[in-house]
C-alpha cells in the first residue's frame, strides 16, 4: 500500500511548466527532494486509513521527443517513509511489503506529456517500478500556474490510486484493502548551470 504512494509521487514531477525550459537551454528543473513529499492512504480493517508519506523525492523534468513535450523521472528512497510509529514503519519496510533490503528505490518514468496539460490540468501516465515489478500507473493533475521564467520554486499536486497486488504485497489481504490512495506533492526548482 506503501509503495504505489511512492509511485504516485514521482510522476508529478513532470507536471511543472516546461516552458520554462524551453526558455533558456542553461537551466534544468530538479525536483526538490527536501521539500517533495509522496502521501499515501490504504484502509486498515474497513474501518480506519492507515497514512504515511516519502519524506524524499527526487528526480528532473527533461523535454520529450515531440516539441512542447516532457518527461518525468523520478527516484524515491523507500527508507525515507515516514509512518504515524516505528513499529509500523518497520511493517511497511519488511519483505511482505516494501521489502526495502532488495528494493531500495521505487522509480517512476512518465509518458510524455504536453505543456498545456501540465498548465490546464489532466492525467499524467507513465511507468511505476515498485519491488522490482514495473506497471502502468495514471494520475489526475491539477492545473500548476507556475510563473514562467520565475526564480522561484513551482509546486505539482498529482492524485492517483493503485493496487497493492500489482506489486506483489499481497500478505495481509483480509486487513487491509488492495487499493491505496496516493497524493504527491511535488517542488520544482530552476537550476543554472
Amino acid at each position: 500500500m506503501l509503495q504505489r504512494d511512492t509511485t504516485w509521487h514521482l510522476a508529478f514531477l513532470l507536471l511543472f511548466p516546461l516552458s520554462l525550459l524551453a526558455a533558456t537551454n542553461k537551466t534544468d528543473f530538479r525536483i526538490d527532494p527536501d521539500t517533495s513529499q509522496a502521501m499515501f492512504r490504504v484502509r486498515l480493517l474497513w474501518l480506519e486509513s492507515v497514512n504515511g508519506h516519502f519524506t524524499h523525492v527526487d528526480g528532473d523534468l527533461a523535454p520529450g521527443p515531440n516539441p512542447g513535450s516532457w518527461v518525468v523521472n523520478a527516484t524515491i528512497p523507500v527508507d525515507s517513509v515516514a509512518m504515524p510509529t516505528s513499529r509500523m514503519r518497520q511493517w511497511v519496510l519488511a519483505p511482505s511489503f516494501f521489502d526495502a533490503q532488495h528494493h531500495p528505490t521505487i522509480h517512476f518514468v512518465s509518458n510524455p506529456i504536453a505543456q498545456n496539460e501540465l498548465d490546464d490540468g489532466g492525467t499524467l501516465t507513465g511507468y511505476l517500478t515498485l519491488r522490482g515489478v514495473t506497471a502502468p500507473i495514471h494520475f489526475a493533475l491539477q492545473p500548476a500556474h507556475c510563473a514562467q521564467l520565475a526564480p522561484a520554486p513551482c509546486r505539482i499536486l498529482l492524485r492517483g490510486n493503485l493496487q497493492r497486488s500489482t506489486f506483489g504485497m499481497t500478505s495481509n489481504r483480509l486487513a487491509l484493502s488492495d487499493s491505496v490512495d496516493l497524493n504527491l506533492s511535488i517542488t520544482l526548482q530552476r537550476e543554472t548551470r
